[in-house]
């Protein structure tokens, strides 16, 4: 059953998907019709999953469960992925890609492809202290307070130097 996503508790489950290019408001606006009526009537083992959705930045798509109420089951699951491959389909857009880095640099999300990570590093367009969106958060709650994070606390740390990251520490 579809719920409104501020109204999930901050245990609940979330997937978060990025796309490899800006959706456009048409875009959007079929990924929420596509999302509200899937999360309307999932199910796991033929219980309602209390379920929501969010479309952000204009690149990703967040799906949440509240799994205190029904947990998500593997096959749910994977109902969940074959609507994000349709949608991939339809749109012509990859949410299921893992090549790209989003930062959020000016107010907007800059795609950096992974192999280019070192040279635009060094080519000053991100530091240590830039805001990285770390798609690999499980909770809301951890969605909600560290979504946004600085690329020094994450993997990306092997990209900087020692200097930067004691810069970051300063």
């Amino acid at each position: 059953m579809f719920v409104p996503f501020d109204s999930l508790p901050g245990t609940a489950r979330i997937w978060i998907y990025q796309a490899d290019r800006k959706l456009n408001e048409v875009e959007k606006t079929t990924i929420s019709s596509v999302l509200h009526s899937f999360t309307s009537q999932w199910t796991a083992h033929q219980q309602p999953l209390k379920a929501s959705f969010a479309v952000l930045h204009d690149y990703f798509v967040v799906l949440a469960v509240d799994e205190s109420y029904t947990e998500a089951s593997g096959c749910s699951i994977d109902s969940s992925v074959a609507v994000i491959r349709q949608l991939c389909a339809q749109l012509d857009v990859d949410l299921l890609g893992r090549n790209k880095i989003a930062f959020y640099i000016d107010e907007q999300v800059h795609l950096i492809p992974i192999n280019e990570l070192k040279s635009k590093q060094q080519e000053g367009f991100w530091s240590a202290n830039a805001t990285v969106f770390d798609n690999t958060i499980l909770t809301k709650d951890a969605f909600l307070s560290s979504w946004k994070t600085k690329a020094a606390g994450t993997w990306l740390n092997r990209y900087l130097s020692t200097k930067a990251l004691q810069h970051t520490e300063n």
